[in-house]
């Protein structure tokens, strides 16, 4: 089978090195300069890890945080 010639876009995106979602993520706020988006994504962050500790035998300790 004959391989078919790439794009520029496959070109740059098997030349670039795979980046973590964490500094892709970081990468964006910092180009985009939407850095107030900071806080909420990490009160998300927080309030998902409560969720999912909520069910183990932590619970009883998270709720008496509120």
């Amino acid at each position: 089978m004959k391989k078919q010639p790439q794009s520029e876009f496959e070109k740059a995106a098997a030349e670039r090195p795979r980046e973590g979602l964490l500094r892709e993520l970081l990468g964006f706020l910092a180009q985009n300069k939407k850095w107030w988006l900071l806080p909420i994504l990490i009160l998300l962050l927080v309030f998902g890890l409560l969720v999912l500790l909520s069910g183990t035998g932590l619970a009883p300790f998270i709720y008496t945080l509120f």
